[in-house]
């Protein structure tokens, strides 16, 4: 008994030391845990991408792959057919904690012709900053606008991460995703949107909800519009998801709170980062400010509306708003902020989301865009009402389907127990003949 207390006390005051603004008998907090590292995708087949087109493994729409990437280039081999659809390949990169990265260092991921040529437009691309955290690129076939990538039949994705001399050359883990979006029915349109309402949003200012992000585009968080409390360590990347469906716009701000400082002075250059992507995983904008221990925050200006158009569009910002669905948030804070902050206590974050617009109907397609990830339907607004991450959300609706299998049954053998005891009560009705009077 005695030692069942003692146990029960202990961990009560280990929780107890995890706790802000606790005293410790030696005057220091403990050592911080490690950070959560990054959710791969579920069923990731793994596959050896090969620096020339010659052996380049074969990659299908649909499907998520797991590989790892050095410096320079690595090659996936596409079938594709002529049916008008977009097929688009992502990359997302995973650097180890620590990694050091210049301001010049990314990947690119271009879609290309057995002749060697580029698709027009097919090319995306995403930097670091001044720190290392996971990123992702995306390139894109145009099945019914690009002329030169109409044809069925083989092509090129390539994946190359650049990396400066001096800074970290050992591969990274590597997830492709492959998505493909139905070409359009007739009548479909070729030319970039007219004028749109830009600028900064209006961000709400009502109480904070809590919710906790993903470690990645896997796992990430569900939220709308509205205003959303987390908190970060230094060198961590937060990731939620927003459904935007057709004609909506949105608003994002991101703050940090006051840190509690080990120095009386600090400051870190991309202190705070904040990284927006779209549905198929292409950057669409990102933003960082300097972090000195004290508030900071990043508003990135409205996305334009949600339309088919927009992947018509000069303004590399405007082409990737171009699909209804999940858009994802990724906010980092910099890992050089634990040189003068306390780096076991979490900073309290701040996210304010405005999603602007009514839904309006949507492009008619040959085929279901949900197939491919894409579009805005009962169950996407219900995960983001209820905050729930994708893994989530698949577990909710295997839970509802097996209810309502198991009420079924449950209803249907109620109905033949009812049955069965009529029929004994109507034989043994039967067998006992008529009632004497």
């Amino acid at each position: 008994m005695v030692r069942g207390r003692t146990a029960v006390w202990a961990a009560a005051l280990g929780l107890v030391a995890g706790l802000p603004g606790v005293a410790y008998a030696d005057g220091a907090a403990p050592a911080p845990g490690p950070l959560p590292t990054y959710r791969a995708a579920d069923g990731a087949q793994a596959v050896e991408g090969k620096p020339s087109t010659a052996d380049a493994p074969l990659i299908e729409a649909g499907n998520v792959y797991r590989d790892t990437l050095g410096p320079g280039e690595r090659i996936y081999r596409l079938v594709l057919d002529k049916d008008g659809s977009d097929v688009y390949v992502s990359a997302a990169v995973r650097p180890a904690a620590g990694a050091k990265v210049s301001g010049g260092d990314g990947i690119d991921v271009e879609i290309m012709t057995t002749a060697g040529r580029s698709c027009p437009d097919s090319g995306g691309r995403a930097n670091f900053g001044y720190d290392a955290y996971p990123i992702a690129a995306a390139g894109v076939r145009r099945g019914s606008e690009d002329e030169d990538c109409a044809a069925a039949g083989v092509y090129y994705a390539k994946v190359t991460r650049t990396s400066a001399k001096g800074y970290d050359q050992s591969p990274w883990p590597l997830e492709i995703k492959v998505q493909r979006e139905p070409g359009r029915g007739p009548g479909a349109p070729t030319t970039a949107p007219g004028a749109w309402p830009s600028g900064a949003p209006a961000l709400p200012g009502t109480e904070a909800v809590p919710r906790d992000g993903g470690t990645g585009f896997n796992d990430a968080r569900a939220l709308g519009a509205g205003v959303w409390r987390d908190e970060m360590r230094p060198g961590q990347t937060r990731f939620y998801r927003v459904p935007l469906d057709w004609g909506q716009q949105l608003g994002l701000g991101a703050e940090l709170a006051a840190a509690k400082m080990t120095k009386t002075y600090g400051s870190a250059s991309g202190g705070l980062t904040v990284s927006l992507y779209s549905p198929y995983r292409g950057l669409i904008s990102d933003k960082d400010v300097s972090y000195d221990g004290k508030q900071a925050g990043i508003t990135l200006e409205k996305t334009p509306p949600v339309t088919y158009e927009n992947r018509f569009a000069n303004d590399r910002t405007v082409q990737p708003v171009s699909l209804a669905g999940w858009y994802y948030v990724a906010v980092t804070m910099g890992a050089k902020v634990a040189d003068f902050t306390e780096d076991a206590v979490p900073v309290p974050l701040t996210l304010r989301l405005d999603v602007a617009g009514t839904p309006v109907k949507g492009p008619a397609y040959q085929g279901s865009p949900a197939a491919g990830g894409f579009g805005v339907g009962d169950e996407d607004r219900a995960a983001a009402r209820e905050g729930l991450t994708a893994p989530e959300a698949a577990e909710a609706a295997e839970r509802h389907s097996t209810m309502r299998i198991v009420a079924g049954a449950g209803f249907g053998a109620g109905t033949v127990l009812l049955l069965v005891l009529g029929g004994w009560t109507l034989l043994g009705r039967r067998g006992r003949g008529p009632t004497a009077a």
